[in-house]
């Protein structure tokens, strides 16, 4: 079990890695917010992989609170994007 979590992180890692790559490539703020959004995720779903790894049951918590800010983030850029049209 624990050989699998570690694949799966150094899976979410590059996922992170193709994110930074298209943050630099993205030729519109959309596709560079889409790639935050990836962080975010990324970051939850690593968050909770640390978590089962170590033992710190904390790390859950920490993980819902990165899960808000994702969402936050979001409704924030959509905010700014449709106004900015009106």
């Amino acid at each position: 079990m624990t050989l699998a979590l570690q694949i799966l992180a150094t899976v979410i890692l590059l996922t992170v890695a193709l994110g930074i790559y298209r943050i630099e490539r993205g030729p519109t703020g959309t596709d560079r917010m889409l790639s935050a959004m990836l962080f975010g995720t990324s970051g939850v779903a690593l968050t909770l992989v640390l978590g089962e790894l170590t033992g710190l049951h904390g790390l859950r918590d920490m993980a819902l609170v990165f899960a808000l800010l994702g969402a936050l983030t979001a409704v924030a850029f959509v905010k700014r994007a449709w106004g900015a049209d009106d």
